[in-house]
């Protein structure tokens, strides 16, 4: 790639971001991006570019790769030294580019030099910084807060680009073009058929979000659903949603931990949807025990995470640690089943949504970029940033299976019995 119409710099200095921009990417085989420097020249493509990375300020650059990683990128990006206009998804091919290469002793000296020439910034930062939870990993204190981190903001918030029924987990798509608010009921659905609900079924949700899924469960199925959530404003939200549909009569919300659950009886169901992302590998066989204490024999219990694929290995805290998740801990699929197997649960059905989920949060960042100021206004111009690139590295995570999500259908066994049938025609009978 080349600088274009270099004739039009305004800056000598941009001459010199341009030149450390040409040794960078020189090897980069992609051509459909431009980056837009800070006097308004352009070097890259020249012609509708995917995305273009804007730099804000003179300093920019060097603000970005003085020590580059996932985070300080991510940092960068909130700390407005730089913007990203068109596909943001895109961007992580060159983000994965930039951090995954090994350059010779002499091409690194030489970039190196290039970089300590490049202008200082000379604006000053907004102070910003990580979330702090303090405390041993995975306490009940400390999980309590992380969750009010991230989930305790305004539901106005998550409702500008979450679906109607406010599912704030992967959808589940019939075709690529579909619509978010078809797929989500589908997932729902989907759900509730792998559990073969049947009316009068006791059904525990752990970590209930604002009650979409034990709302669908009750309305459609027939059952009798508790939810729990560590968020206190998620469940007065869903107990309001539950008042206003009149289901509260055979469903309830409460803010509980899962090893706090005291009930007094066993349910014939139990579901959790992306709350496993939480719970740490440490914890893995209190969870998964937890679960087994609470569901009868010859229940069954599906549960739905994230995974990292067993091949990828991270380099240092990532921003999702650091500004989005705090407390969140992914492990390898294998990982979680062992677990699960080791308590003396049955695997009966693993399912990859991988692809779903890249879907899913492709529609969530087009629709938090298409009413960016109404989010910048309920939050911030901060949060609306860690939201946004959050996401649609999170949607290049699953395209590229760096990241996973399973839907897995663990029964508890009774002398060798399930009660499930032999095939899993019902789960394809009818579509929602």
């Amino acid at each position: 790639m080349q600088l274009l119409a270099k004739s039009r710099l305004r800056e000598p200095r941009s001459l010199v971001c341009a030149e450390f921009l040409d040794v960078l990417l020189k090897d980069y085989p992609r051509r459909d991006f431009q980056v837009r420097l800070s006097d308004g020249a352009t070097w890259g493509a020249e012609k509708q570019p995917r995305f273009t990375l804007v730099l804000k300020h003179p300093g920019a650059l060097r603000a970005m790769f003085s020590s580059p990683s996932e985070l300080t990128l991510g940092e960068a990006y909130i700390h407005d030294d730089f913007d990203i206009e068109g596909d943001i998804e895109a961007a992580f091919d060159l983000a994965d580019y930039l951090l995954g290469q090994e350059r010779s002793l002499w091409e690194s000296f030489d970039l190196s030099e290039r970089l300590h020439r490049l202008p200082k910034s000379d604006r000053p930062r907004a102070s910003l910084h990580p979330i702090e939870i303090g405390g041993r990993v995975h306490t009940k204190d400390r999980d309590r807060k992380a969750i009010s981190y991230h989930y305790d903001l305004p539901a106005e918030f998550y409702a500008l680009w979450l679906d109607r029924h406010v599912v704030y987990s992967c959808a589940y798509f019939a075709a690529p073009d579909e619509d978010l608010e078809s797929a989500q009921v589908r997932k729902l659905d989907y759900i509730c058929r792998k559990l073969r609900l049947r009316r009068g079924e006791r059904l525990l949700d752990i970590g209930c979000g604002w009650g979409a899924l034990i709302m669908h469960a009750v309305a459609q199925y027939g059952v009798e659903a508790v939810g729990i959530t560590l968020s206190v404003p998620q469940a007065e939200m869903a107990r309001e949603r539950l008042r206003e549909a009149g289901l509260n009569d055979r469903c309830r919300v409460e803010v509980s931990d899962y090893r706090d659950i005291d009930h007094d009886q066993q349910y014939d169901k139990i579901v959790s949807v992306g709350m496993f992302e939480h719970v740490g590998e440490a914890l893995l066989p209190e969870y998964f025990r937890r679960a087994w204490d609470l569901l009868r024999p010859a229940g069954v219990f599906l549960n739905h995470g994230i995974a990292y694929s067993a091949t990828y290995h991270r380099r240092g805290p990532s921003f999702t640690d650091l500004y989005a998740f705090p407390g969140g801990e992914l492990v390898p699929i294998s990982t979680s089943l062992r677990a699960a197997e080791l308590t003396g649960f049955e695997v009966r059905d693993v399912e990859s949504l991988r692809e779903h989920y890249a879907l899913t949060l492709r529609h969530w960042v087009r629709r938090l970029e298409n009413c960016r100021e109404e989010a910048r206004r309920i939050t911030s111009d901060t949060t609306y940033r860690i939201w946004r690139v959050q996401m649609a590295g999170s949607a290049h995570g699953f395209r590229i299976g760096r990241l996973n999500v399973y839907q897995t259908l663990l029964a508890k066994p009774l002398r060798g019995q399930c009660g499930l049938p032999l095939t899993r025609d019902d789960w394809y009978s009818t579509q929602t």
